[in-house]
Formats: C-alpha cells, sequence, structure tokens
C-alpha cells in the first residue's frame, strides 16, 4: 500500500468514526421505511403460494426498499451538503456487497430450479412453498453477515442486528436438522421473512428515532 492510499484509507476511516451521530440519525428513516415494507410485505404474502412467486415477490419487495434507502440517503446527503457516494458509503456497499450477491444467486437458482418441468401440481392440500421454508432462513443468515460487516463502519446496534439474523436463520436450520419432516404451511416462509427482514428494522428504527438527540450509543 503506497503513501496517498494510506492516507486515503486512515482519512476514510477517520471520517466514519468523526460521523458515527450523522449515520445514526440516517439509519432511523431507511431502518423504518425497511421494516414497514418488509412487514406489510408479509401481511399480504399469503396469497402467494408458489415458489416463483415467493421469491419474484421478494426481490420486488427487497427492490422497493433498495431504492427507498438510495433516496433517502440521497436526501440526508443533499440536507448536508455532502456527496452522496463518499469514500465512506462506498466502503459500507463493500462490506456488504458479497454477502447479498450469495443471497441473490441462492434466489435466483431457486427460480431456476422450479422452472424446469417437474410434476405438475403439488400433492393435495400442499404447495410448493412447503419444503421451501429454508430459504427465508438462508436469506436471514446472508443478510445479517452483511449488517455485521456494515456494523463496522456505522453505529454497533446494526451488528446486533446483524447477529438477531444470523441466529434466527440458524436456528431454523438446526429445526429442520432434527425435525421428522420439514414441511410447513406456505404462509411460514412470508411469516420468516417478516420476523427477520421487518420487525427488527421497523423496531431499531423506532429506537434511533426516539433516541438520536441522546446519547450517542447503538
Amino acid at each position: 500500500m503506497n503513501e496517498q492510499a494510506a492516507a486515503e484509507h486512515l482519512q476514510v476511516i477517520r471520517t466514519l468514526m468523526e460521523r458515527s451521530a450523522v449515520y445514526r440519525r440516517a439509519l432511523a428513516p431507511i431502518m423504518i421505511f425497511a421494516g414497514l415494507v418488509g412487514t406489510t410485505a408479509a401481511g399480504f404474502g399469503g396469497v402467494v403460494q408458489s415458489a416463483t412467486g415467493f421469491v419474484l415477490m421478494w426481490f420486488g419487495v427487497a427492490a422497493v426498499t433498495l431504492i427507498g434507502a438510495l433516496l433517502l440517503t440521497r436526501q440526508q446527503a443533499l440536507k448536508d451538503a455532502e456527496p452522496f457516494w463518499s469514500p465512506p458509503t462506498r466502503r459500507v456497499a463493500q462490506a456488504m456487497l458479497p454477502a447479498l450477491v450469495a443471497g441473490l444467486v441462492i434466489g435466483i437458482c431457486v427460480l431456476v430450479v422450479f422452472a424446469k418441468p417437474g410434476p405438475a401440481d403439488p400433492p393435495t392440500g400442499s404447495t410448493e412453498l412447503d419444503n421451501l421454508i429454508w430459504l427465508p432462513a438462508a436469506w436471514a443468515v446472508l443478510y445479517g453477515c452483511a449488517l455485521h460487516a456494515a456494523g463496522f463502519f456505522t453505529p454497533r446496534g446494526l451488528r446486533w442486528l446483524g447477529w438477531l439474523n444470523v441466529l434466527g436463520g440458524v436456528a431454523i436450520f438446526l429445526g429442520i436438522a432434527i425435525a421428522d419432516q420439514v414441511e410447513c404451511p406456505a404462509w411460514w416462509s412470508h411469516a420468516l421473512m417478516g420476523l427477520y427482514f421487518g420487525v427488527p428494522h421497523l423496531a431499531y428504527g423506532v429506537y434511533l428515532h426516539l433516541t438520536k438527540q441522546g446519547k450517542n450509543v447503538a
């Protein structure tokens, strides 16, 4: 690493530390927005019974959440007269990217598998989602890893949120491993998505909003 790169690296770290309060304030509306979108989608998700529909629906929810988060971030940057795509922002995005890409690829693989010719209909009384309870758990673990990575550049509460997702996803995998059967009602998958990607975001966002004037913790 040359001197210029080292100096830039140190400057980014210093900026991230100095702006902890700013990022904490900016996270509040983003988390509330993500929580509302995720919780609402889970509430209406029961109408989607197919695996492909499930993946496409939650890909759409993720896209809406991402666009909303970017717009809120841009609004905050304009308000503070700062560049939107700053070096600290790039560091956070780069830290989250590997786990998020892995989650995207897993979802695409599920789409490909269920797009192949197979049995015309699932057994009576069941749906494609009955055996797909592992997918929300896998997404939760990967998303938790992304949040944990971002938490090293932002308020530490984000790392705790990441751990919550990781442990929640691991708990489902443990349940699958020790259960006699893994077939669950289709609505469970949507409920888990709301539990992983809706409620915690909403709670954390409200917490940040209510404490933004207090001591800069979490």
